[in-house]
């Protein structure tokens, strides 16, 4: 992974507020997995912390360049 491949939100891959395409984008994979193992994740966690992450993540995470 080269060194200027920061985490941020995605332009390209957005849904919502891009996270899932962001972090899709920062490991190299489909958007569509990360996506798919976001809702296991809420739903296997009572659905209030995956949302939670979500927020957290769309604020601290840098918006695209």
């Amino acid at each position: 992974m080269p060194a200027d491949h920061a985490l941020r939100r995605s332009r390209e891959h957005r849904m919502l507020g891009g996270v899932c395409g962001g972090i899709a984008d920062w490991l190299g994979w489909s958007p569509t997995v990360v996506r798919i193992l976001y809702v296991v994740f809420s739903i296997a966690s009572a659905a209030f912390p995956g949302m939670l992450a979500y927020i957290v993540l769309y604020l601290i995470m840098p918006g695209p360049e």
